[in-house]
């Protein structure tokens, strides 16, 4: 698969998987794991209460974007046992790096990284997800149905995500095979 498919395809996985499946997070990570072929089960699981700004409550982060930042990091930040190492030091800093400029990308086409935020601007106003009614009109809204609504975004979130992976794994004259240790369980 080349690089354009690779990122068509983390998109279509995200975009589908919050459609589908829902937890805007979890959808982000997959899109990523599934376009670049690396999965992890309990990177995925890690991301469950990440949804709708975390836990659905809004005032968080959006789940395309921190799922986002899960999958790079899986790729690039550091490991417990490097945590004082100069490689972890500079592990750490990629995946800062490497989150920030997903931060900007999302802040140029969105104005914000924030769940509440992003619900405004897409839908005109802000959803309580907690609360039934809201949630229902959240959905009626076009939530999973719009085009350019939350799927989108989510959608959005795991391309962004994965060209900064490639980009990274080729500036540093790596190939993507030499990840493969990263998924879990093995298969």
């Amino acid at each position: 698969m080349n690089k354009q498919e690779m990122l068509d395809k983390a998109y279509k996985q995200g975009f589908d998987g919050e459609r589908n499946v829902r937890g805007c997070a979890q959808c982000a990570l997959a899109g990523v794991q599934d376009a670049l072929n690396i999965r992890n089960d309990f990177v995925y699981k890690a991301a469950s209460g990440l949804a709708g700004g975390a836990g659905e409550c809004i005032d968080g982060l959006c789940g395309g974007y921190s799922g986002g930042i899960m999958a790079m990091s899986l790729f690039f930040g550091r490991t417990r046992e490097e945590e004082a190492s100069t490689k972890g030091r500079e592990d750490k800093y990629v995946s800062f790096r490497m989150a920030a400029a997903l931060h900007d990308t999302f802040m140029e086409k969105y104005g914000t990284v924030i769940c509440s935020a992003i619900h405004k601007k897409i839908y005109g106003r802000a959803f309580n997800l907690r609360d039934d009614e809201q949630k229902q009109q959240f959905r009626d809204a076009g939530a999973h149905e719009r085009e350019d609504g939350c799927c989108a975004v989510v959608g959005d979130g795991a391309r962004w995500a994965t060209e900064l992976i490639l980009k990274e794994i080729e500036e540093k004259g790596l190939k993507l095979e030499d990840f493969e240790d990263l998924s879990y369980p093995k298969t």
